[in-house]
């Protein structure tokens, strides 16, 4: 009797820890794979790694040039510069063409993109944004020696010059253009100032800036679209963790006064409104 008994409470003692250990084991593998999880969160990679990668064209003033020295500068960069900052990584930036900086992104060769892209229904079908950080309008560009186009309706069947994953060459082809590829808006100006093209549709504040550079340029401004473009940090979809920082970012540089000190600096107005 004592023999069955002892054989009884073995038995039970082992059934015990086997269980105990598969437990652990389940309760191991879960911990791992909720770890595992959040390592593949962007913005943790990002922090792990110490640096962002930021897409930008480089060709864009006053958002994203080379001055003088040769160094990378305007709105756009020092934007970037700040979020990065307050997200406690050093930015990295890579420069590219404006479709390039789709194709890095969707390659995962950049985290973000920071270059004026204007936020869209079509876009976010693919990719998320940060809050808007700057607005603009678009305007209708043409060599100051034409005269038969006063509107954007005077604008069907003329060329256009316009970088095609744009925005704004949806309101040429809306009223009627022969769309001419462009890489951005320096191509576009200058095919419009050798009358290569007949106009250019473009940001209002872009056109500012060169003016103010070139003032001699043949160029001029014959209408402005009514409808205002929000312009936000792109990323790739599913990143939730780095929308929410990004976003957090910039609040905060609304609201310390860093935002409208970049601002001022390149547009003498607060161009988030």
């Amino acid at each position: 009797m004592k023999k069955k008994t002892l054989t009884i409470l073995f038995i039970a003692f082992v059934t015990m820890v086997l269980a105990a250990c598969g437990s652990q084991s389940d309760s191991t593998k879960s911990g791992a794979g909720q770890g595992t999880s959040e390592a593949n969160h962007l913005l943790a990679q990002i922090k792990a790694s110490g640096k962002i990668r930021i897409g930008t064209e480089g060709t864009y003033p006053p958002f994203t040039f080379h001055d003088a020295s040769g160094k990378l500068t305007g709105f756009d960069v020092e934007l970037a510069e700040e979020l990065a900052k307050r997200l406690g990584v050093t930015p990295e930036f890579h420069e590219a063409k404006w479709d390039g900086m789709f194709a890095g992104l969707d390659s995962k060769r950049f985290d973000i993109v920071v270059n004026q892209v204007s936020i869209n229904d079509d876009r976010k079908k693919k990719y998320d944004f940060s809050d808007p950080y700057s607005v603009s309008k678009a305007v209708l560009i043409v060599h100051e020696e034409t005269a038969d186009v006063k509107s954007f309706a005077d604008i069907k069947g003329k060329k256009a010059g316009q970088s095609l994953t744009s925005n704004l060459t949806e309101i040429a082809k809306e009223n009627g253009a022969e769309i001419v590829q462009t890489d951005g808006f320096n191509q576009a100006i200058e095919l419009l100032v050798s009358k290569r093209i007949d106009v250019t549709i473009n940001d209002g504040l872009s056109f500012l800036d060169f003016k103010k550079h070139r003032p001699d340029a043949k160029v001029k401004v014959v209408d402005e679209h009514p409808n205002a473009s929000s312009s936000g940090v792109l990323i790739s979809k599913g990143e939730q963790e780095l929308v929410d920082a990004i976003n957090k970012a910039l609040a905060d540089m609304k609201a310390d006064g860093t935002y409208l000190a970049i601002s001022q600096k390149y547009f003498n107005a607060d161009i988030s409104k």
